[in-house]
């Protein structure tokens, strides 16, 4: 479980080999990866808004009641779990594009695993301060995105020029997505299901 986090951190080029040779099935992926990694932000998520509070500038800590953070905190692992097969289906359905037909096992681990930066970085939810969560997120967001360019050639077996185009494409489809996530938030928060807070 977990056997390729560290290879993503510290020689990707290598590690991206070795994910691709393995022919894991996306409930392989999910088991071994998406699963486990994907719980760090919710779970880290819930005990800081609970029990840190966050902050902004120099006003007093703002704290959820436990059940709404734990609402919040299931709904946030469901759309990361959801969020990484979708954006596997879409890159399977744009490989087809790009000459880089794979199965779909393969598109959902390149998601998957190029998701690995931000879901470590996921800790950083336990103190919930909004500038030290940008200052450590920022440099996480841009290994993840490193990871996708360096993956997408050697996931898709492709030459290093289309790999980067269709890398551009899959990036383009990640924020599609987040704005969509964002856009839901704000829909759900006007039907009444927003945060509860502690007075």
């Amino acid at each position: 479980m977990l056997k390729h986090v560290v290879g993503l951190m510290t020689q990707p080029m290598q590690e991206w080999e070795k994910i691709r040779d393995e022919n894991e099935s996306v409930g392989e992926i999910y088991l071994r990866h998406v699963l486990p990694l994907g719980a760090v932000s919710p779970l880290a998520g819930i005990l800081g808004t609970t029990l840190v509070g966050w902050q902004i500038a120099a006003a007093a800590p703002v704290k959820l009641t436990p059940g709404s953070a734990i609402q919040i905190g299931i709904v946030y692992y469901l759309a990361i779990l959801f969020s990484v097969y979708v954006i596997g289906v879409m890159i399977r359905w744009m490989s087809e594009t790009y000459g880089a037909e794979q199965p779909l096992s393969r598109c959902v681990a390149l998601a998957a695993y190029t998701a690995t930066p931000l879901f470590l970085v996921g800790v950083m939810q336990l103190y919930p301060v909004l500038w030290m969560n940008f200052l450590v997120g920022l440099p996480a967001l841009a290994y993840s995105v490193y990871l996708l360019y360096s993956g997408v050639p050697i996931m898709m077996e492709i030459p290093k020029e289309r790999g980067f185009l269709f890398a551009s494409a899959v990036l383009a489809v990640g924020l599609v997505a987040l704005v969509g996530l964002l856009v839901s938030t704000v829909v759900l928060w006007s039907f009444g299901l927003g945060p509860a807070f502690r007075v």
